[in-house]
C-alpha cells in the first residue's frame, strides 16, 4: 500500500511539473497558436509558421482559387479565412499577397475567384460560403481545418459579399469588409463580429458611405470601424502592413479566441500611426 501511495505521489509531482511548463492561457485555450505577440510581430510581413499552397479547380459553387495553409501538423486544426476580391477584379491579381501572410500567422486561407467578375455582393457572399464548404468538406487540406472556426474577408463588392455571408451564416466567427460596398442593403441583420476598414481618401466607397453603413450595425454586434489616413480604394490590393497589423489581431481574437491580441485593438490601436478614425465596441471578447 505504501508503495502504491508513493508511486501515486510521484505521478502527481510529474503532472504538476508538466502543467507548470504550459502557459495558463494556452491551457485554457486549445486554439491558441504561436508565441506571445508583440507590436513588432503583428506588424511583421510573416508569422512564425511555414506555409504551402495548392490550387483549387473551378466548380463547387465558385470559380476556383488558391489555398494557403501552415505546414505544421503538430498544432491540431486551424481556423480558416475565405477572401474574395472586388468588382471586375481577380483574387490572384489583387489579394493573393494576403494568403501566405495570414497562413504564416496560423490560418488556412482560401482565395476565391468569382464565377463572374461582375458578380454583385449577394453572389460573392454565396461564393464565399461555398468556398468555406469546399475547404472543410472536399479540399485536400480539410483535415487541417476546424470547421467551427470560419471567417470571411472581402474587398469592395467582395467586402459587401463578406457582410452578406455574415448575415446568411451567423455561425461565422467574424466578417471583414475592406472598403466594402453593399448594394443589397444595410447591416441590421448582422450578428457576426464585424470589422469595416476604409480609406480616408477613397472616392469610390467614400468615408461618408462607410459611416452610414457602419451605423446600421446592431449595437450588440461586436465591431471595429477604422479609416486609414491617405488611403484610397485600392489599399487592400497590395502588401499593406498597416492593414494587417489590425487584421491579424482581429482574426486572432475572433477566430482563435486568442485574447493575447485584444490589447492591439482595445481601447484603441496599440500603434495609431496611419489611422485617422477608429471606433470599437470594446471590450472585444470572443464568444465561447
Amino acid at each position: 500500500m505504501r508503495h502504491v501511495v508513493a508511486v501515486f505521489a510521484v505521478i502527481l509531482v510529474m503532472l504538476a511539473a508538466v502543467a507548470a511548463t504550459v502557459p495558463a492561457s494556452a491551457a485554457a485555450n486549445p486554439y491558441q497558436r504561436g508565441p506571445d505577440p508583440t507590436l513588432a510581430s503583428v506588424a511583421a510581413t510573416r508569422g512564425t509558421f511555414a506555409t504551402a499552397q495548392t490550387s483549387v479547380p473551378p466548380g463547387s459553387g465558385f470559380n476556383g482559387g488558391t489555398i494557403y495553409y501552415p505546414t505544421d501538423t503538430r498544432q491540431g486544426t486551424w481556423g480558416a479565412v475565405a477572401i474574395v476580391p472586388g468588382y471586375t477584379a481577380r483574387f490572384a491579381d489583387e489579394e493573393a499577397w494576403m494568403g501566405p501572410w495570414l497562413a504564416s500567422f496560423g490560418f488556412v486561407v482560401i482565395g476565391v475567384e468569382t464565377n463572374s467578375r461582375t458578380d454583385f455582393d449577394t453572389a460573392r457572399g454565396a461564393q464565399l460560403l461555398a468556398a468555406l464548404d469546399y475547404l472543410t468538406e472536399k479540399s485536400p487540406v480539410r483535415d487541417r481545418v476546424d470547421r467551427a472556426r470560419l471567417s470571411v474577408v472581402g474587398h469592395s463588392m467582395g467586402g459587401g459579399g463578406a457582410l452578406v455571408a455574415a448575415e446568411r451564416r451567423p455561425s461565422l466567427k467574424t466578417a471583414v469588409g475592406l472598403a466594402p460596398f453593399k448594394p443589397s442593403g444595410n447591416l441590421a441583420a448582422d450578428r457576426v463580429p464585424t470589422m469595416i476598414m476604409g480609406g480616408a481618401r477613397d472616392t469610390t466607397v467614400t468615408p461618408s458611405y462607410l459611416d452610414g453603413l457602419h451605423a446600421t450595425l446592431p449595437t450588440a454586434t461586436k465591431s471595429v470601424y477604422l479609416q486609414l489616413t491617405g488611403a484610397n480604394h485600392l489599399f487592400p490590393t497590395k502588401a499593406n502592413t498597416l492593414e494587417m497589423r489590425i487584421l491579424v489581431p482581429w482574426l486572432k481574437t475572433f477566430v482563435d479566441s486568442d485574447t493575447r491580441y485584444t490589447k492591439f485593438l482595445c481601447p484603441a490601436p496599440a500603434d495609431p500611426t496611419g489611422i485617422s478614425q477608429y471606433r470599437s465596441t470594446c471590450p472585444l471578447l470572443p464568444s465561447g
